[in-house]
């Protein structure tokens, strides 16, 4: 880790390394005397937040149109960093040096406003909020959708505060994308011969990205001017025969005569750089979790089921189409699972620390420092408490769900948001879709819910929103971690961005869906998987096919076994799959599994032959890989939506 100290400064010396074995004590001694610099630069300033704040309202619409359009969302942290950079920079030079550019935790600052903005407060409007306006054909009204996604996501930010010590300060999760903004920032302010060969190295890997960015997105562009009537033949034409498909179908074929989904290779830079820093262990783990999916249990129950009709209740559960099949429909049952118990068993096995990370003990030099700089816990008590209150409230009065029902969502929340930090952190991938399956699943069997769609889907919607916006603020602190900032004044910062997304992302979410009608106009992937989804255990859970009952039992066993399996036998505990890597494996398409697990060999492969060479450069290059195609899918998504806005107001 280098530190670095101004636009201007030269190469600071190494930070020394600390002893794997170094107590949570050790680790926040050690962070305190060599990284922090909170208290000598700027941080949390009004411009800071402002550019933060309009930066990520631009980039809430962003975020809802590629999650409607392509059921993907697009980082923000690292577009917002650069967006800023360039901006202040260039107002300096136009006003003579009079205004000057943002400090490096300025910027860093600014990207916890923009990314809060821009990517928490919309995730349960295209995904929840869609799928009710399916099923009702009807909005929910303003009134009722602001606060609701407001509390949504404060309700997900405080209780992101005590996970912050735990998981970043100790266990030193890699949280891969919030190590991509530190380093972008670093080398966007750094200067001397190392830190400018890693710039280097970072840039010519965005730039790489921002080549696969484009291609990958701009038919989005061309289909858009199509839709509003101002196609443009030379560019339609540009973009048909030079661009980068969403995914290469493999020519495996596990399941006779049929098609299955996912099973492909996606050529995304951003998913195997992601790769290369949540390494091996992890992203092999992935693989293997899809690899027992694709090629060992979907042959098998497929032809169990189609032996013998109705026996494992498989084949109506996976069939999207007449010769195409989904396994990850039947098999995220198994991956939350193992998913949701493994981050439960692996809290119960550290609960000493866990508890240090909840109360900061007086006495020590280390707490009395870190109680400085920290979030208080004062603030996660009585923010909780708030949101919590407002949240029930708003469940009541919008979606008539009891007041019971409405603090167990609250309760869920944190288990959820426990579980999507946790695989956030090792993976970099939020399961939010997962996640809310899970929700909709207790749902199903509860009374006074049983059979009750709207209470299914709210409920849902509440407790992954909420898990989302967690998994974001400790992204985002992960990059303060590295860059030495003050987690008080970012998390100060993370919260003034609700505001400024919830009041983007309500008259857009109206704007570009008008009505039942215009909703289906757009693929809709998430809204239309969540209403499929409580259709189906609204009906009962009995719906759900036997098998799936099975593999939920299976995946709570092995979630709980493997944690505890590393924790009384380290040496055997080592060559075991990671429970979350394996959990999201047997949740996601293979095509992504197969991206990490490229991109942690080609980090293993370039550690083994040039260790020192990989250790300077493998984050840099995968951070300028992240930041590259996410900066250009983010700024084509921004177009898209203005150009969309911009007609559907002049009709």
């Amino acid at each position: 880790m280098i530190q670095s100290t101004a636009m201007n400064s030269t190469e600071p010396s190494p930070i020394p390394t600390l002893p794997e074995n170094a107590t949570p004590e050790e680790k926040d001694l050690h962070w305190l005397k060599h990284v922090y610099r909170g208290d000598s630069e700027k941080q949390l300033t009004v411009r800071a937040v402002l550019t933060g704040g309009i930066i990520g309202m631009a980039m809430s619409l962003s975020h809802l149109y590629t999650s409607l359009k392509l059921g993907w969302g697009f980082g923000v942290a690292i577009t917002a960093c650069v967006m800023s950079y360039v901006a202040w920079n260039g107002l300096a030079r136009l006003t003579g040096g009079r205004m000057a550019p943002l400090s490096m935790l300025e910027n860093n600052c600014m990207q916890s406003t923009a990314s809060a903005a821009g990517y928490s407060t919309g995730a349960t409007v295209a995904s929840a909020c869609a799928a009710l306006l399916l099923v009702t054909g009807v909005h929910i009204p303003w009134y009722h959708l602001v606060p609701f996604v407001f509390f949504t996501a404060m309700l997900g930010v405080f209780i992101a505060i005590p996970m912050k010590r735990q998981m970043i300060n100790h266990e030193e999760l890699p949280f891969p994308s919030g190590i991509a903004a530190a380093e972008t920032l670093r080398s966007l302010y750094t200067k001397g011969a190392e830190a400018l060969a890693k710039a280097r190295a970072l840039i010519g890997s965005l730039a790489i990205g921002a080549v696969l960015g484009i291609l990958r997105g701009w038919q989005l562009l061309a289909e858009t001017l199509k839709e509003v009537g101002k196609e443009s033949a030379w560019f339609t034409k540009l973009t048909q025969n030079f661009f980068i498909t969403d995914s290469i179908a493999l020519p495996l074929s596990t399941v006779k005569d049929k098609t299955l989904a996912g099973l492909s290779f996606e050529p995304s830079g951003m998913l195997i750089a992601a790769g290369m820093m949540v390494g091996l262990r992890v992203a092999l783990s992935m693989l293997l979790g899809s690899a027992l999916v694709y090629f060992v249990l979907t042959p098998w129950l497929w032809s169990m089921d189609t032996q013998n009709a109705g026996v494992a209740g498989y084949v109506a559960s996976l069939t999207v189409k007449k010769d195409i099949i989904n396994p990850t429909r039947w098999s995220l049952w198994a991956g939350t699972s193992v998913m949701v118990m493994s981050s439960i068993a692996a809290l119960a096995l550290q609960w000493k620390t866990v508890m240090r990370a909840f109360t900061v003990k007086r006495g020590t030099a280390a707490n009395e420092a870190m109680s400085r700089v920290e979030v208080p816990n004062s603030w996660f008590v009585w923010g909780t408490i708030l949101s919590a209150i407002g949240l029930v409230i708003v469940l009541k009065v919008a979606f008539n769900i009891g007041i019971l029902l409405g603090i167990f969502a609250v309760l869920m929340s944190f288990v959820i948001a426990l579980v999507s930090c946790r695989a956030t952190g090792e993976t970099d991938t939020t399961p939010n879709g997962p996640m809310g399956k899970v929700v909709q699943l207790v749902y199903a069997i509860l009374p006074g819910a049983a059979g009750n769609t709207i209470i299914n889907l709210m409920s849902a919607g509440t407790t992954s929103s909420a898990g989302m916006a967690s998994a974001d603020l400790l992204t985002d602190l992960k990059s303060g971690h590295l860059l030495g900032a003050s987690p008080r004044k970012q998390f100060l910062a993370q919260f003034a961005g609700v505001f400024f997304g919830t009041i983007a992302i309500v008259p857009a979410w109206y704007l570009m869906v008008p009505d039942k009608a215009g909703l289906e106009k757009y693929p809709a992937i998430a809204a239309n998987m969540w209403k499929a989804v409580a259709d189906l255990l609204t009906q009962g859970i009995h719906m759900l096919p036997r098998t799936a009952l099975g593999a939920i039992a299976v995946g709570t066993i092995v979630g709980i076994a493997l944690p505890v399996l590393q924790k009384l036998t380290p040496k055997i505990g080592k060559l075991l799959p990671s429970a979350m890597g394996l959990g999201l494996g047997l949740a996601l398409p293979f095509q992504n599994s197969l991206s990490f697990a490229i991109g942690a060999v080609i980090a293993a492969l370039w550690s083994r032959w040039s260790p020192k060479q990989a250790d300077g450069f493998t984050v840099p290059v995968a951070s300028g890989l992240i930041a590259g195609e996410a900066l250009l899918g983010a700024l084509i998504a921004i177009t898209c939506t203005a150009i969309g806005l911009y007609y559907a107001a002049a009709k």
